[in-house]
């Protein structure tokens, strides 16, 4: 059997630098890319070891574990042990994650013939498998699996982002109450322009049981005004409560939009509320998150009389500073 050992030893060098980046990229920290590159050839000088028959002594759990403390300590540094602690988890994440992804991938690829041509007996009965995969199978797996994993937790990461800006939302009409999960949205600027009452938005078939029946999938596809046009006279008994309100859509001229004014809204978020009677619900037709996170888009000035709300205001500074977009 041929090994070639400069192949071996860049493969690994590719793949320990590959972990320790995504691992510096879990944790926040900006790697230093010598530091890096230290660290990665030494777990990649270790591999080559394996090749080294007065070497075998080394290959124990123990040492294996000192070599990744190793590893982290030349990438990372020390700082302090809590943050060492840290970058030590996130580390052992991510390899995990490649490992187990890869040995997914290949049982899934495997056929029922090759899994159990890889299973024997043992001759004091124990139970064996023998697992075998090519080196370029596992090269390449490796970078699917690994920039899989950073899409994932990235996507994970951005919509623990945006729930911090979630609340609770109630709104009340005449007695009959609507709940959903706010996003609060310093871009929606949203307001009528006669009383300056702010607007906030939310998805239409939260009412479905209360709007007429004749509405139902028109709402995203018929202008509003067309559609009160339409009402026969006292056929909808919040007919006094419909407003239209004007915007400007983005790339689009001025449009409507249907609001309703209800009673109260009250909005809750960290413990804390905010009640108003002075602000329009608008309906839209479509969905807000395309992964149901949130049913509404709270205007800013709905939380303004919250403890927080100066703070999460600042914190979500928006860059439309145009009146009415949406």
């Amino acid at each position: 059997m041929v090994v070639y050992l400069d192949l071996i030893f860049i493969t690994n060098l590719l793949i320990d630098g590959t972990l320790l980046f995504i691992t510096a990229w879990m944790r926040k920290q900006k790697p230093n890319i010598w530091r890096i590159l230290i660290a990665s050839v030494v777990g990649a000088l270790y591999v080559v070891m394996m090749f080294v028959p007065e070497l075998s002594f080394m290959f124990t759990i123990f040492i294996k574990f000192a070599l990744s403390v190793m590893m982290i300590w030349i990438a990372f540094g020390f700082g302090s042990l809590q943050n060492y602690a840290r970058n030590m988890g996130a580390f052992y994440i991510v390899n995990f994650a490649a490992a187990g992804g890869i040995l997914g991938i290949h049982y899934f690829m495997q056929s029922s013939s090759e899994l159990f041509n890889g299973i024997w007996f043992s001759q004091s009965g124990g139970l064996s498998f023998e697992l075998k995969m090519s080196f370029w199978f596992v090269f390449i797996m490796f970078f699917i699996v690994i920039f899989w994993f950073k899409a994932v937790h990235s996507s994970r990461r951005k919509k623990e982002q945006m729930l911090s800006f979630a609340a609770q939302v109630r709104v009340r009409i005449d007695g009959e109450e609507v709940e959903c999960t706010g996003l609060i949205d310093t871009g929606n600027q949203l307001t009528d322009p006669l009383t300056r009452t702010p607007v906030m938005v939310m998805e239409s078939i939260l009412w479905e049981a209360f709007l007429p029946a004749a509405w139902q999938g028109k709402l995203a596809k018929v202008q509003p005004d067309n559609l009160i046009m339409e009402l026969p006279e006292g056929g909808f008994p919040w007919q006094d409560r419909l407003r239209l309100v004007p915007y400007r859509g983005i790339n689009k001229g001025t449009q409507f939009m249907l609001a309703l004014k209800p009673d109260e809204v009250v909005i809750t978020m960290d413990g804390k509320s905010a009640y108003h009677s002075k602000v329009l619900i608008g309906l839209d037709g479509g969905k807000l998150s395309a992964e149901g996170a949130y049913q509404a888009i709270i205007h800013p000035a709905l939380i303004e009389n919250m403890d927080q709300g100066e703070s999460i205001t600042k914190n979500m500074k928006s860059h439309h500073n145009s009146v009415n977009v949406l």
